[in-house]
């Protein structure tokens, strides 16, 4: 299978093109970055540390689109649409690696998976996925007396939070709960807060040094507490888990999947 990495010069990018160079089935279709990008034109190998591929990163997205059986997008989300747009006008499958899309973008991609088939994921660990299920099933097992805090760190150049793995946690947990996210999250307490209400799923971000990623969802009780914890130690689980994601999509029909989906978790 033919994949194309669509922002594969960053971190994320260069692990990506690492993982399908080392993952039996498949092989590189090209690789993208933003006009302007230092790493345009360099070989998409060697920009990665492997040996020359043979194929230069280039801006142009339509054409890494069509040479792939199947893309992989690891961007911004404003970048996210035009990928969208040129996936579903060829029928490439795209796996969705970007986090932070508004309600406007969200509906772009359930728009485009009408047309092709798409997997978008928070978190593309396994491990991180498990965490999402046994959130789900905990918050459905304990009622309200037990409050649900999500607390999440990253390296200290992440600039979103929460990141988009905590909010999986706390969708993960409202749809446990039978309730909607938006209306019970509450993010960062400053100063004189009102009391915790019943039923608030809370959201804690810290920010520092090189962590990967490491969430908590903690589930806080009169006399006693439970607490779920996953931590990652490399990036390459990420990775990992999108190219598996690629491999999956091979023969599916137009839809929007997740990694419930890629893993056979069922509902």
């Amino acid at each position: 299978m033919k994949i194309g990495i669509l922002g594969s010069a960053g971190r994320m990018g260069q692990m990506l093109v690492r993982q399908v160079a080392d993952t039996a089935g498949a092989e590189l279709a090209g690789g993208t970055e933003a006009p302007g990008h230092a790493s345009l034109g360099a070989d998409i190998g060697l920009s990665a540390g492997l040996e020359a591929a043979g194929l230069t990163i280039t801006d142009d997205a339509s054409a890494v689109i069509a040479a792939a059986d199947v893309a992989i997008e690891f961007s911004l989300p404003a970048a996210t649409a035009r990928h969208l747009e040129l996936a579903a006008g060829s029928a490439t499958p795209l796996v969705i690696g970007t986090t932070g899309h508004d309600a406007a973008q969200m509906g772009l991609i359930e728009a485009a998976a009408k047309q092709t088939a798409i997997v978008k994921a928070m978190n593309f660990s396994a491990g991180v996925n498990v965490l999402f299920a046994l959130t789900e099933r905990l918050a459905a097992t304990l009622d309200e007396a037990f409050d649900i805090e999500i607390v999440e760190m990253h390296h200290k150049h992440k600039v979103d939070a929460p990141s988009g793995t905590a909010i999986g946690l706390g969708q993960a947990a409202a749809k446990g709960r039978g309730v909607d996210l938006d209306a019970k999250s509450v993010a960062g307490r400053d100063g004189i807060s009102e009391q915790r209400r019943p039923g608030d799923i809370g959201f804690a971000s810290l920010r520092g040094g090189d962590v990967v990623g490491e969430h908590s969802v903690i589930f806080a009780g009169a006399g006693e507490r439970i607490e779920l914890h996953h931590k990652a130690a490399s990036r390459v689980i990420f990775a990992a888990g999108a190219v598996r994601a690629a491999l999956w999509l091979e023969g599916k029909g137009p839809g929007l999947y997740d990694m419930f989906d890629v893993l056979g978790f069922g509902d």
